[in-house]
């Protein structure tokens, strides 16, 4: 059977959604044929067949067209220039592009002039060395203009066609959150490039659509969450007629505010929707048994495996069928008026790994994967994590000896110091055999005492200068006593106080409401805090002698 040949003329169809301009083969499953002695690529058998090194998608023979969003808006990242923007207002300096309002959008460009002062631009532009600023309402001499709204205008490089979706996706550069608060991006659209610029004359005409040739596309809410920062954003449409010229900028309502209200926008892809989304995408895990890949199908296309450039046969489905290992992937895709294939998708088994560095205590020894050491050194060992994928952990092992430390501690009697399973109440050396926080042997000796608080049972406040006050000795074992009352003997509360080692009057003097309180037994009860940080509760009776 002889293989047919098709030139591929320029033309336009609502399949593809785009112009395409190329000299290619209608891919055939024939044996070779050799046509007026040439011998003939078939691009899907994984065989040269014209003998030139080469087979399948590595032969040139076999070219198409790589299915990737090609924008329909000229100079969509403001590169190409007839002039570098020396202040603002000069959009004219970026090719193709057009002041599509009397209010005037800025070009920013790296080779003179970064923009106002004020509205400093995110660093870095998302691409190249040019982008556009634009306001959306502003404050002018102390007044506020609610409809100035400047927009950017462009004639496509092709028409958006009537029923056919596409997608417009770009940058939203913002200066701050008072500067740059949230805003609907909006995407206006018409069908001849006449009607570029709009409202001239009018600084106050507001958005396109104020002019009946102009119609809303579509609008996107961004937010740059309160930062100088870039987010990359997209809308999509399907227009209702065929549009010819775009405008972009800010949505229709009035906007008032007590500022000038300042953005960005960079890389501006308008393409139709399916070439953003005919891509190879990631079935399960890499490292999964069931792995594989797709590509979004369509009942009316066709579909062929590659990889490595070589046909896989039999895989002529949207999903690919079967795990077929490392390599770079690629999807023809075609029907009876073009060819197309995938951009290439990469697929190598993940492999994590990690320098760890750990000891091991002296005597024993350490589980490293399958191997048990016993000495320091370096050692590496691969693991397989629990999608079955290579983990490779470096491992620096060092020994750590026992380690004995010796520590002072005070309680107060009745309490017990506790250290793991450990417990001491009484005054003396003590041993403790702990695990350290590497799991090793600890000795611990703990040189145990008492507290020594001193609190009075009795005072005289006579005036003679020996114990007028009630108070609790100052030692270097407490901070500070935090709180101090005193009752008397019907529970009638007759001081309270408190930070007393902060006060002029430490104690308490025996008085009560500027009265001398009667002698007799009184109840006190103190908060302390000690030098461990921890706050004691006491408790007691004290004696007022008159």
């Amino acid at each position: 059977m002889l293989s047919e040949f098709f030139g591929c003329e320029v033309r336009y169809t609502r399949f593809s959604a785009l112009i395409l301009s190329m000299s290619c083969v209608l891919f055939s499953t024939s044996a070779t044929i050799a046509q007026d002695g040439i011998l003939v690529e078939i691009c899907d058998n994984g065989l040269d067949d014209d003998g030139d090194g080469f087979a399948d998608l590595n032969d040139e023979d076999c070219a198409c067209r790589i299915i990737e969003p090609e924008s329909l808006i000229p100079n969509a990242s403001f590169e190409e220039m007839n002039c570098c923007p020396a202040t603002r207002s000069q959009l004219h300096c970026a090719n193709t592009w057009i002041q599509a309002s009397e209010p005037t959008t800025d070009y920013i460009h790296r080779c003179d002039w970064l923009g106002w002062e004020e509205f400093p631009p995110p660093e870095p532009f998302p691409d190249g060395q040019g982008i556009v600023g634009f306001r959306d309402g502003r404050v002018f001499n102390n007044e506020n203009e609610p409809n100035w709204k400047e927009y950017a205008g462009a004639c496509l490089t092709g028409p958006l066609l009537a029923g056919v979706e596409y997608r417009f996706e770009f940058y939203v550069g913002f200066v701050d959150f008072e500067k740059s608060p949230p805003i609907n991006i909006t995407f206006f659209g018409t069908e001849d490039c006449m009607n570029l610029p709009f409202g001239i004359g009018d600084d106050a005409f507001g958005c396109p659509t104020n002019d009946p040739a102009w119609i809303r596309l579509g609008s996107r809410r961004v937010s740059g969450f309160g930062g100088s920062q870039w987010v990359k954003t997209s809308i999509d449409v399907r227009p209702a007629v065929d549009i010819r010229a775009i405008s972009i900028g800010p949505d229709c309502p009035a906007v008032r505010t007590d500022r000038s209200l300042y953005y960005f926008f960079d890389h501006l892809v308008l393409s139709d929707k399916r070439s953003f989304d005919l891509k190879i995408k990631v079935v399960n895990h890499p490292c999964s048994e069931s792995f594989t890949l797709e590509v979004p199908g369509e009942n009316h296309l066709s579909y062929q495996w590659y990889k490595n450039g070589l046909a896989i046969p039999g895989e002529n489905e949207a999903l690919l069928g079967r795990h077929t290992g490392e390599g770079i992937y690629q999807v023809r895709v075609f029907d009876q008026q073009s060819c197309e294939v995938t951009a290439p998708f990469e697929y190598r088994i993940p492999v994590d790994t990690a320098y760890v560095v750990d000891y091991f205590c002296e005597g024993r020894w350490y589980e490293f994967g399958e191997t048990v050491l016993n000495m320091p050194g370096d050692f590496t060992h691969t693991f397989q994590n629990q999608y079955g994928c290579d983990s490779v952990v470096f491992l620096v092992l060092d020994e750590t000896a026992t380690v004995t430390n010796n520590v002072s501690r005070k309680i107060f009697p009745g309490e017990t110091l506790r250290m793991e399973h450990y417990g001491f109440n009484t005054k003396g050396i003590h041993t403790a055999l702990l695990t350290s926080s590497l799991g090793c042997d600890s000795v611990v000796e703990v040189d145990l005492d008492f507290y020594d608080v001193f609190i009075p049972n009795a005072f005289s406040p006579n005036g003679d200068g020996k114990n007028d006050l009630f108070e609790i000795s100052k030692s270097q074992d407490i901070v500070e006593i935090e709180q101090m009352s005193i009752y008397d003997r019907w529970g009638v509360p007759v001081f309270d106080d408190s930070k007393l080692f902060a006060r002029d009057l430490p104690g308490w003097d025996g008085t009560f409401r500027n009265n001398k309180a009667s002698g007799g037994v009184y109840l006190y009860q103190v908060q302390i805090r000690m030098n461990d940080q921890k706050v004691r509760r006491l408790s007691g009776t004290v004696l007022l002698i008159r």
